[in-house]
């Protein structure tokens, strides 16, 4: 793996990192659904416009657009859906936890789907990344005052299933349609779903517009969004899905890292060897041989 993909994953992370606190400023002025819409929303509709502006190639044939519409399904009906939601009823360490299954489902969707095969390097650093997660939420995991649902769990692992089946998706489209354009069909298809549940079950028109909510969303819409998910597409364009989204373990490393440097929390041993372990298992799925029959 070459060191600008590196780089290019781990702005990516960083940039789901920074979602959460954004999606936390914002909650208090929209109601979730419609938030979660709007920000969907935005993302694609500026991914979009840019894919038209550069003239590149719409996707065609009808498998094609079912594909992405089941990415938008996944990644982003219920992607968003269940992250924006979740925090409601479940623990932020569970919560972690939960989500941080994801590269290990994918795994297994992956060798199915697309016949990518880890060696036992690389399943022992997926284990390493997810036992690290683990390690740096288990004060809250173990807190009494760290409060769950069942309806919590529920939307958590709706999210986490949605994320792995669209990511195997895009890892099979990837390299076959333009990046821009796939991106933001995929969000504005999921985002049309989120307003239409949003319609039924919220107000939308209850929306605090206040310049603290716009700026919250822009940068969620087009940093946090547009911006990470174009990336993504174009690192699979080149690179495994399994060595790919193993760098999703970093996502609540840079959580940690953001409480510490903008809310002073604390920072003790357990998070330092969590996020010790963490790294040390994604540097064994990068150095790990991979091999891939070809999908069918």
């Amino acid at each position: 793996m070459s060191t600008a993909t590196v780089i290019k994953l781990v702005l990516i992370m960083l940039g789901w990192a920074i979602c959460f606190p954004f999606i936390t400023a914002g909650l208090d002025s929209a109601p979730h659904l419609t938030f979660a819409a709007m920000r969907a929303l935005l993302a694609g509709a500026g991914l979009l416009a840019l894919g038209v502006a550069f003239r590149r190639r719409f996707p065609s044939g009808l498998k094609v657009w079912m594909l992405l519409a089941l990415t938008g399904f996944g990644a982003t009906t219920l992607g968003f859906f269940g992250m924006f939601h979740a925090a409601e009823f479940v623990s932020p360490g569970l919560a972690t936890v939960i989500a941080s299954t994801q590269p290990l489902m994918a795994a297994v969707l992956a060798h199915a789907v697309l016949g990518e095969q880890l060696d036992r390097r690389g399943k022992i650093g997926l284990l390493f990344g997810f036992v690290g997660i683990v390690t740096i939420t288990s004060p809250q995991l173990l807190s009494s005052s760290s409060g769950s649902s069942a309806l919590g769990v529920a939307y958590i692992s709706l999210a986490a299933l949605g994320i792995t089946i669209s990511n195997v998706i895009i890892k099979r489209l990837a390299g076959t349609v333009d990046s821009l354009l796939a991106m933001g069909i995929q969000l504005l298809f999921g985002g049309l779903l989120l307003a239409l549940a949003a319609s039924f079950t919220e107000s939308p028109s209850t929306t605090d517009w206040s310049i603290r909510f716009t700026l919250v969303l822009l940068v969620l819409a087009f940093l946090g969004t547009s911006l990470v998910y174009w990336l993504w597409f174009s690192v699979l364009e080149t690179v495994e899905l399994n060595r790919a989204n193993a760098f999703s373990f970093l996502i609540p490393v840079f959580g940690l890292a953001i409480g510490i440097a903008l809310f002073e929390e604390d920072f003790g041993w357990l998070d330092a060897l969590g996020a010790t372990m963490t790294v040390f298992g994604i540097e064994l799925v990068i150095r790990g041989r991979q091999g891939a029959r070809a999908a069918s």
